[in-house]
């Protein structure tokens, strides 16, 4: 057959080639025959693309003729697949090839993508081949074949972000998409649909989810999708959602793939990627591929936007509500024969039509029976009767709720039967992955610590590396499993880090069948071997990617249930790793699940238990359960007394847990009269400098710092923070979270330039050590931008910045957990003061629920979120409704806190206000008296708030036209301004011109 051709025009064609050209493809070769198309519009030869795959029913001489009603020539892209559509047998093909298309020669040509024999008679196409080679010999052999002189480039040019990139030229980024399935049947119109959704949606919606039942092809479909339209993207990511971690651990990873600087935590990593696939830098063109997210649970947290296209398999139907849906279905019928006629090609194809009724054309189970069918060479009656009179326990049940026809699991029960006499050794593969979780199982830790305690029918995994490669390879080929090998580099990996993949139905019908007298040892080694896989130190955000992949495994293998101390260590360390990353929700199930479980068996005050509890109660109250958290601590500790327990540490870590819940709470005195009782406790049993004295220290400074003892704060935090320097060095994260401390009580003290210049280098110090987006660098972003509020110079970009960090707040941790609310909180105030009062509305009636939800309306930080609404009232000139909120949240705050409290003071000054605007001026006098007297008492006379207090007072006395006592106090408080603050100050200047002062409240649980 010949592959190059010498000829040019004189050979094919007129002079300049055909003015048409139809190019006929398999589904398959879609991109080839994108590039073909695009490089004939470049030489001003008209094209058009005709997806073929005719029907089995008719004739091949048929379909063949309709394809020359077209004018011009008719372009075959063929590979050895294309002769298998329908499918055919090869008679046919060889006999329409040596007649029809031998007598029409004239109008056929071909181009051959493959290096593997195609049918003799091919030759008749005189077909040139486009395999393994470049990109520019390609065109010129594709020109000469059909006659095109190529120095005629009369056609329009393309700008280059539109071309068409070469299908052998993959894509920039390609991240782990699965193999490319040679056998994928049919779904042509489905992957039609689904790219015209994709392409058709607005920018930033371009998003699909595949919706169906379990084995009925959507992870296969996505990744034909993947393939076949790759050269559409200039990056092509694939995510495992199987479990939410390895999710996020896996989304995470393209960070590094994008250039991007972040650190190991995963929702850092997480935000950096979607900014980036938001702005389309450093690529616009990008596809990701979510497989088996079925927890629609956090979407808006995860799901990129931008110029680029994402696409989810899922058996949940309400991803309706995030993207765009398409249901897929069973096979049609034509689908299920060609495929298992092209897999099992001695059966008839009325035989395939009764096999693929018999599993209702499920994907899932025609690709089972037709590996069986033509590995086997049974003949189909003989495997039907033995399907259909199968003797197993599971034939007794219905249909399972994936709709899984009883008849297949009986088709599993042969194939397992079959291997258990030919191939035992991929029966024990089978059984321990069905000791792991379904999904990604990183069976390489067999290999990876040969040192584990395997039971004896295992050990050979670890001596004969030739038996392993061949059942797994036995277990590919029959679609039990498939590979998913990588590494860190991108190269080729060792049998001791391979990984593969288990679909959840196939794990569910394995673990049925292969259930056995070793079920109970391959669980415990499987146990072993993820507590030999555990780094041993989840503080070190570098292992939390090994972390996110041992999860997934605890419960499955039975690790929750073991008394090993070892496995016990390994599980306890998977809990600290979720509340290390952030991963709270996944930590609180995990939580909640090994107390279930050691409850059965363990002391309640043994130290594993202790350390459970403390760090569930961690991951509680990060996630803002902290009524459950503390209730959680009070019978711990209940427990620990009634025990008389001789372990003054664990006494003392209940007690440390306990004053920070009672904070949280709103119990501020309670909260710090115990801390102090544990910093002391702290001191005498471990000293100065010990890591658990350092963080006592931390929580009396927050302590104090809710209680509006700022000086007092601000002493412990610069004490603390100087021996947290000494003993944990100035990078240490708990160091930075006390330089944060620091620069929040400088600037609560009123000290706003160095509040700033302090967290300004605070926040530098985030950025370089734990990245950008990791939480604690957000948390400083935030206080820096309270500081560059406060201190007045940064107006302009301000509003932007806190936009910014409140979307990025609700991608960590929702829109109702606290730490948004406070963000949501802050901005509202920015906004009111700034003019915006219809979002600042918005938002702090938002911020007012949310805190008013998750702590009650009586809790200080509920009622003092009432004083911000009342001052978007008051501005919008709802004065009567703003006085009764400010009349209310004064009486609440000094009811909980007590008259001096800084928060009392700040609603005292607006109430004050409020009354003046409702003509009620003795009634704002009188309080505004007051509210100074105390405001000297708790800050001092220097205190911004103090000096606001004194304007207020004097605006009041002048209403009463008592000038000079009114003047004296103007006079002196902008005499103080303009020297503690400067005379450009907003403060100074908002007194000069005599505006009314105000205060707004900002919520901080501490």
């Amino acid at each position: 057959m010949a592959e190059q051709r010498s000829g040019g025009a004189a050979d094919h064609g007129g002079r300049n080639g055909p003015e048409h050209v139809l190019v006929v493809f398999p589904g398959y070769h879609r991109p080839w025959a994108t590039w073909v198309n695009q490089r004939l519009d470049a030489h001003g030869v008209r094209a058009s693309l005709q997806r073929w795959d005719p029907p089995r029913e008719v004739p091949l001489e048929d379909s063949l003729g309709d394809l020359l009603l077209a004018r011009g020539q008719v372009l075959l892209v063929l590979d050895d697949w294309f002769f298998q559509l329908g499918p055919r047998a090869a008679g046919e093909w060889n006999d329409v090839l040596r007649g029809f298309v031998a007598a029409h020669s004239e109008r056929f040509a071909a181009v051959n993508l493959t290096n593997r024999p195609l049918l003799p008679a091919t030759a008749v196409l005189e077909p040139v081949s486009l395999w393994g080679v470049g990109e520019e010999e390609a065109e010129a052999r594709l020109l000469s074949r059909l006659g095109i002189d190529p120095r005629r480039a009369t056609g329009r040019r393309l700008p280059a972000g539109s071309l068409v990139r070469f299908p052998d030229t993959p894509p920039e980024i390609w991240g782990e998409i699965p193999r490319r399935n040679p056998r994928f049947t049919g779904r042509d119109d489905l992957l039609t649909e689904l790219q015209t959704r994709l392409m058709d949606a607005g920018r930033g919606n371009a998003a699909c989810t595949l919706v169906g039942m379990s084995g009925i092809g959507k992870t296969q479909m996505a990744a034909e999708y993947a393939h076949r339209f790759s050269s559409d993207y200039d990056v092509v990511w694939w995510v495992s959602s199987d479990d939410r971690n390895v999710q996020r651990d896996r989304f995470g990873e393209l960070a590094a793939e994008l250039g991007l600087t972040t650190g190991n935590e995963p929702g850092e990593r997480i935000r950096a990627v979607r900014e980036a696939l938001r702005r389309g830098d450093p690529h616009s063109r990008w596809l990701v591929v979510f497989d088996g997210w079925d927890d629609t649970d956090g979407a808006n947290v995860m799901l990129p936007q931008g110029p680029g296209h994402v696409l989810i398999t899922s058996r949940n139907r309400g991803w309706g509500e995030f993207t765009d849906t398409l249901s897929i279905r069973g096979f049609d019928r034509a689908e299920s024969t060609a495929y298992l006629l092209r897999r099992a090609p001695h059966i008839t194809g009325s035989e395939a039509d009764e096999v693929a009724a018999e599993f209702g054309d499920v994907p899932l189970q025609l690709v089972q029976a037709a590996a069986w069918l033509g590995e086997s060479r049974m003949e189909v009656p003989e495997y039907l009767r033995m399907v259909r009179e199968g003797r197993i326990n599971a034939m007794d049940e219905p249909a399972g709720g994936d709709g899984i026809p009883n008849a297949s699991l009986t088709s599993w029960s042969i194939l397992i039967n079959r291997l258990r006499r030919t191939q035992p050794q991929a029966i024990d593969v089978l059984s321990l992955c069905a000791s792991f979780a379904p999904g990604r199982i990183p069976l390489g830790l067999v290999r990876a610590y040969p040192q584990a305690d395997l039971p004896e029918d295992l050990r050979w995994m670890v001596t004969d590396l030739a038996s392993w490669s061949r059942a797994l390879d036995t277990l590919v080929n029959y679609s039990v499993l498939s590979r998913e090998s990588r590494s860190a580099g991108g190269g080729e990996m060792g049998p001791h880090q391979e990984s593969v993949h288990m679909h959840r139905i196939v794990h569910d019908i394995v673990a049925r069948l292969t259930d056995g007298e070793h079920r109970t040892a391959h669980r415990k080694a499987v146990r072993t071997l993820l507590a030999e896989a555990d780094p041993g130190n989840p503080m070190d955000s570098r292992n939390w990617p090994r972390y996110a992949e041992l999860l997934p495994h605890l419960e499955p293998s039975g690790a929750l249930n073991s008394r090993n101390p070892r496995v016990q260590t390994a599980v306890l360390n998977c809990l600290r790793y979720c509340f290390r990353s952030g991963e709270y929700r996944a930590g609180i199930r995990l939580a909640e699940r090994i107390r279930e479980s050691w409850s059965t068996f363990m002391d309640p005050v043994s130290p594993e238990m202790q350390e459970l509890t403390s760090q569930e109660c961690s991951i509680l109250r990060n996630y803002g359960r902290f009524r459950d958290a503390y209730q959680l601590d009070l019978a711990l500790r209940t427990r620990l007394d009634e025990a008389r327990t001789t372990d003054p540490l664990g006494s003392l870590r209940s007690d440390i847990s306990i004053a920070s819940d009672l904070r949280f709470l709103g119990q501020y005195q309670e909260s710090e009269r115990m801390q102090r009782d544990v910093v002391a406790e702290c001191r005498r049993l471990l000293g100065e400098n010990e890591f658990l004295t350092l963080v006592a220290g931390n929580n009396l400074g927050v302590a104090l710092r809710v209680l509006g003892r700022y000086k007092e704060a601000y002493e412990q935090d610069v004490a603390t923070l100087a021996r947290s320097e000494s003993a944990l060095g100035a990078l240490h994260s708990q160091t930075l979270i006390l330089g944060n401390n620091v620069a929040q009580d400088q600037r609560l003290l009123g000290q706003y330039r160095e509040a700033l210049a302090r967290q300004e280098a605070n926040v530098r110090v985030h950025v370089r050590i734990m990245g950008p987006q990791h939480l604690q660098t957000l948390y400083a972003r935030a206080q820096l931008a309270l500081c560059r509020r406060r201190e007045g110079s940064f107006q302009q970009d301000l509003g932007a910045a806190m936009a910014s960090l409140l979307e990025q707040m609700q991608q960590v941790h929702g829109r109702d957990h606290y730490i948004t609310l406070s963000s949501i909180n802050n901005y509202a105030n920015y906004l009111r003061e700034h003019g915006d009062l219809d979002q600042a509305r918005e938002l702090s009636r938002e911020a007012e629920a949310g805190y008013r939800a998750l702590l009650g309306p009586a809790h200080p930080v509920a009622t003092g979120v009432l004083a911000n609404t009342a001052l978007v009232l008051q501005a919008s000139g709802e004065r009567a409704d703003a006085l009764a909120i400010l009349e209310a949240a004064l009486a609440g705050l000094t009811s909980s806190l007590g008259s001096d409290h800084p928060w009392v003071l700040g609603c005292a000054l607006n109430t004050g206000a409020a009354r003046n605007f409702n003509g009620r001026v003795h009634d704002a006098a009188e309080l505004s008296r007051d509210t100074l007297r105390r405001a000297r008492h708790t800050l001092g006379n220097e205190h911004p708030l103090t000096l606001s207090c004194q304007v207020a007072l004097a605006t009041d006395l002048r209403g009463l036209r008592e000038t000079e006592e009114a003047g004296k106090l103007e006079e002196d408080a902008l005499l103080t301004l303009t020297r503690t603050l400067g005379a450009q100050h907003p403060h100074t200047l908002s007194a000069r011109q005599r505006n009314r002062p105000y205060w707004d409240f900002e919520a901080n649980l501490g």
